[in-house]
């Protein structure tokens, strides 16, 4: 885990507004149409949507939180579903509650 690199990703409100709607995805997202459940996460498409920004965006977001560990992608599918890593983001905390 590197504290520097998530802080950067977490830099950004859209990817921090991410992370928020992905610990709820319940509450936050319609349910899926081919999967009833949210255990592998959420469709990029229903992200998307919530954001309001283009599919490249989100994508080029997922993809540095990905890098990061901060998300975690499954695919069903021609579809990516992506989940919070809740082990990196505890880390991550407790991290920066040492650290700083």
């Amino acid at each position: 885990m590197n504290i520097i690199e998530i802080s950067k990703v977490l830099s950004n409100k859209t990817r921090v507004d991410i992370l928020k709607w992905l610990k709820d995805p319940e509450a936050n997202f319609p349910p899926h149409q081919d999967i009833d459940h949210f255990d592998d996460g959420v469709c990029v498409g229903y992200i998307q949507d919530k954001a309001g920004l283009s599919q490249s965006t989100i994508s080029t977001y997922l993809n540095s939180m990905q890098n990061a560990d901060l998300v975690i992608p499954t695919r069903h599918g021609k579809w990516t579903y992506y989940k919070r890593n809740e082990k990196v983001l505890q880390a991550y905390v407790e991290a920066l509650k040492k650290e700083l």
